[in-house]
């Protein structure tokens, strides 16, 4: 590593004097903006409704979620014209009924054209007939998404086609006046702000597409690297375009600086060439005195100074992966100004990010969360006292679909700038800039401002509502309010081909120190209390008489100690990603307050119970209380622009706080084979097994819960949950739902145990266990060290991994299937030719409606006893021990097989009986000798759970280790 002064001859597009600013400067909207454009509502700011008219089929319009009215989307034309013709070009959110009208003046609509069903695409319309001022493209149904989407509408030819031409030449004209008053506003307000230098950091994106892959190894090869070679901290003037390279290390990564409020000192995340991690170093402003603050086998990155001198960072020091993904997690840590007195601020399972401290002195950071709901959708802003006290969400935790990061305050102003990421988030945060103003609210999308219409910018800092400055790629700009963009630096063409880009550009400059809050923690302590104040306030509490709700149960959610793919198997199929601890129940006072101790930094949440213990209200997201804290919440997913007033003091604050109290006779974590199917063996599989019986099987309701292994879970878990005989919230973007509309009091299998169903009686204890392995998100294994193994088409990344499609015994069996099955059954009766084929159902997300899933290799191969296998008995005559469900067009018995001689029969046979033995080879977490993988046991050796010299052959109860891991993770008083 080195510190150099780069010649001006190194210098490629470096900024030339702000006095001089007479080119490169680009309109950032996607086009020339129009006006008459207008639409019922929009999905989000990046999704308006001039991107439909925009001329970029890259750029769209999307509508809020469908509801039960209809969405629109309108042009004024500006005057009277034709319209013959146009194209709609319709995104997979498309409107599968839809109908075209136009008026002269908004008020009457003429229809001019009715598409009563939408295939999507490219939709060419002609030979309409139709006068007026205004178009609407009226969208009256959904297709398989709530909402509508469309990327482009374009008048071929016509009046409307000149209309359109003439407004888009008046937006030219209009643009271009803004670009010349712009760039007299950039350069006067850049000296106005005092810019005078820059630092920024120069270093390769992250090897992965996911936005928070950038550090770190990837769990199936701890040598294979998030991120590549090469880091630079850098210093520009914006006046002379000079540039002093601060640190350059070609085999190191430089990332995250950010300027101390005196704009002496740097403080940024370094991985020095050689080294595995990043940790936080500082450095002076001129380049001098270097020095590492932090270190250990742990990831330390951005970092942020406090007003009291302490920095604020995110860690990996957690030990935990990411539920979807095989990368590594970070969350909120602090230490002091040395690097020293390192404490976590955060219990999140999931990433925290960019952390960065408001006026008031809380800290604003992006939270990913997803309890019982979808991993794709949730992570927005919320914010943090210092000390990790009084966590909240700040803006956007009812809008999924979006990553919300890299906010700070804007000077001057109660607004922040951040980024908005589209999705689930973009490689190294990229998105578009906006600027949120959190007056309007925790959810309103009218508080939300978009500055661009792009979305490949990252890391903005504002120097107020009207500037910005911003990395882009391998470039950094200024924008305007509007957009307009002025390019200040841009990298040299070999740093190109070699992979850097530009990131973090901060402003070498003095800024005021935010308000200090006092620390309101007791590190002695080991718990916080927590108050709640109404149970039965809320925003989807109706139909909850006063009184009904007895207890809170206290669930947590549990870290995940490896992880090895992007969907929830074989935790779950298409359920939760993440076990659930029970810790016990809290009563509920009769006013509906509560007040509870709870264990400091964990993840917790909780789920309402009525009388007879069922649940009437569940929490999709998670709280943490800090050592000694306490803190309140007013009620049930309530508003968060209410609060509560009382006509007497709340029950709950006149009495102690309640422990927790743990739940007898049953296990804290569920898993299926070991605690619930010996209730269904007693119970259930007389009638939905394989065998017949006197009570009514085999395979009674054509439901089997026989505990027999397919080739990934088994019968009964499967069953169970496509025949929805229990109610997860799936792994949806929604939540607060209605009461009982998920969880134990909405699951089936709970109303057939009384004897109403066919005299099935369970016990007390046998109802308990079902209707908290239900709340708990009914897992399969009980045990993360499941992950990754025992299947027969298993998934690694998101690809089918250990799949038997080459495998003589399946090439055999299918070519059978496709000869002796195949005949009926096609497309959405189709039968899977492989133990690995999963009929294109996808294996993270889909419809628990999906006819295919009738036919899943999941319930058609029966690993356990081959012989059972659907596949087999199914075709097979009922004379000879088959159930003969396969009929013929006229609906008689096909008599597919009429012995298990038959030829066919016995490659069938064969098929599946390879599957079993291939399993009983490789082992799953219920059955006898199963060994965690290699990586679950390196990490565990990493988080000193296991010796390091602990062997990977060397036996292990699984269940054990994970409950190490997890008590290792506990915070212990100081």
């Amino acid at each position: 590593m080195s510190r150099r002064s780069a010649p001006s001859c190194t210098i490629w597009h470096a900024l030339v004097p702000l006095s001089l600013l007479t080119g490169w400067l680009a309109a950032a909207r996607g086009g020339d903006e129009l006006t008459g454009v207008a639409a019922s509502s929009i999905h989000s700011p990046q999704y308006t409704a001039e991107l439909a008219f925009d001329g970029d089929l890259q750029t769209r319009w999307a509508s809020a979620s469908a509801g039960d009215k209809p969405a629109w989307l309108e042009v004024d034309f500006g005057r009277d014209v034709a319209v013959g013709e146009l194209t709609i070009h319709w995104e997979r959110a498309l409107a599968k009924e839809y109908e075209i009208r136009v008026s002269a003046d908004r008020k009457t609509w003429q229809t001019i054209h009715r598409q009563p069903d939408n295939a999507g695409g490219k939709n060419h319309i002609t030979g309409l007939s139709g006068r007026g001022r205004y178009l609407r493209i009226v969208c009256l149904r959904p297709g398989s998404w709530e909402l509508f989407s469309i990327w482009e509408v374009e008048f071929p030819e016509g009046e409307a086609a000149a209309a359109m031409a003439d407004s888009r030449r008046q937006a030219a004209q209009a643009r271009r006046e803004r670009e010349r008053a712009a760039r007299e506003a950039i350069a006067a307000a850049a000296t106005e702000h005092g810019v005078e230098e820059i630092v920024f950091a120069v270093r390769q994106p992250g090897k992965d597409g996911h936005w928070y892959a950038n550090f770190s190894y990837f769990a199936d090869d701890d040598q294979r690297r998030t991120f590549g070679d090469g880091g630079r901290l850098c210093r520009l003037n914006l006046r002379t375009g000079g540039m002093t390279v601060l640190l350059d290390d070609p085999r190191g990564g430089v990332r995250d600086p950010v300027v101390d409020y005196d704009a002496e000192k740097i403080v940024f995340s370094y991985r020095p060439g050689g080294a595995e991690h990043y940790h936080l170093y500082e450095i002076r402003a001129d380049g001098s005195d270097l020095r590492q603050l932090t270190d250990g086998p742990y990831d330390d990155i951005e970092p942020a100074y406090l007003p009291d001198g302490s920095i604020v960072f995110v860690s990996s020091r957690c030990q935990r992966w990411v539920n979807c993904w095989l990368t590594q997690v970070a969350v909120l840590h602090r230490c002091d100004p040395d690097g020293t007195n390192i404490r976590p601020l955060s219990a999140n399972v999931e990433h925290d990010n960019t952390p960065w401290p408001l006026p008031d002195g809380r800290v604003l950071y992006q939270r990913w969360e997803y309890i019982d709901r979808s991993q794709v959708d949730y992570h927005h802003l919320w914010t943090v006292n210092p000390d990790g006290t009084s966590q909240m969400v700040y803006y956007g935790n009812q809008h999924p679909g979006i990553l919300m990061i890299d906010a700070k305050p804007i000077p001057d102003t109660r607004k922040v700038v951040a980024i908005f990421s589209p999705g689930h988030g973009r490689r190294e945060h990229d998105g578009g800039i906006v600027v949120i103003d959190p007056r309007y609210g925790p959810d309103e999308i009218g508080g939300v401002t978009p500055i661009s219409r792009q979305g490949q910018y990252r890391d903005p800092w504002a120097f107020s509502d009207q500037l910005f400055l911003a990395a882009q790629d391998k470039k950094i700009v200024l924008l305007d309010r509007d957009g307009l963009t002025y390019l200040i630096y841009e990298l040299p063409p070999e740093d190109v081909r070699a992979g850097l880009e530009c990131h973090e550009p901060r402003p070498l400059q003095p800024r005021p120190r935010e308000n200090v809050i006092p620390p309101r923690t007791r590190p002695e302590a080991s718990t916080g209390t927590l108050v709640l104040a109404d149970v039965y306030r809320g925003r989807a509490m109706d139909g909850v008489e006063r009184g009904e709700i007895k207890k809170l149960m206290v669930l947590e959610s549990l870290p995940k100690p490896i992880n090895f793919t992007g969907g929830m198997d074989p935790l779950t199929y298409g359920g939760s990603f993440t076990l659930e601890r029970i810790l016990g129940t809290v009563p509920v006072y009769p006013d509906g307050s509560a007040i509870m101790e709870v264990p400091a930094l964990r993840s917790l949440f909780f789920v309402a119970l009525d009388e007879n213990d069922l649940a009437v209200k569940r929490m999709h997201s998670f709280v943490t209380v800090q050592p000694g804290e306490v803190t309140s919440c007013v009620g049930c997913h309530e508003a968060r622009t209410e609060s509560v007033l009382t006509n007497s003091a709340l029950t709950a604050l006149r009495r102690r706080p309640d422990r927790i109290e743990p739940i007898e006779d049953c296990p804290d974590v569920f898993d299926f084979p070991r605690d619930i199917q010996p209730i269904l063996d007693r119970l259930c599989v007389d009638c939905h097994g394989y065998q017949a019986t006197p009570r009514g099987g085999p395979n009674a309701g054509r439901i089997v819960l026989s505990g027999d292994r397919g080739p990934m879970f088994s019968h009964a878990y499967f069953s169970m949950t496509v025949r929805q005989l229990f109610n997860d919230n799936r792994n949806r973007p929604v939540s607060n739902l209605p009461p009982r509309a998920v969880g134990s009091a909405a699951s089936r299998i709970l109303t057939m145990l009384d004897g109403d169903h066919y005299d099935v009686r369970a016990t007390e204890s046998e109802r308990r266990m079902l209707r908290l392995w239900i709340d708990v998100g009914a897992p399969y294994p009980g045990t993360y060290a499941a992950l990754g193994s025992g299947s027969i088409g298993g998934y690694a990344e998101n690809q089918l991994v250990h799949v038997d499609t080459d495998w003589p015994t399946t090439r055999a069996g299918a070519e059978v299937i496709g000869r002796r099955c195949a005949g009926c059954h096609q497309q959405q009766a189709a039968l899977p030719r492989a133990m690995s084929d999963e009929l294109g159902i996808s294996f993270w997300r889909f419809s628990i409606d999906d006819p295919r899933l009738k036919f899943s290799r999941h319930i058609v191969f029966n690993l356990s006893q081959p012989e059972h296998s659907l596949l087999l008995l199914a075709p097979l005559d009922e004379s000879v021990g088959g159930f003969g469900l396969c009929r013929d067009t006229a609906g008689q018995p096909a008599g597919v097989f009429a012995s298990t001689s038959d030829p066919d029969y016995q490659v069938l046979l064969q098929m599946a009986t390879a599957g079993g033995t291939e399993l009983e080879r490789i082992k799953r977490f219920d059955m006898p000798g199963f060994q965690p993988r290699p990586q679950y046991l390196r990490e565990l050796r990493r988080y000193g759970v296991l010796a390091l010299d602990h062997p990977d052959d060397a036996a292990v109860d699984p269940y054990q280790l994970d409950r190490q891991y997890w008590e290792s993770q506990w915070y212990r008083p100081q």
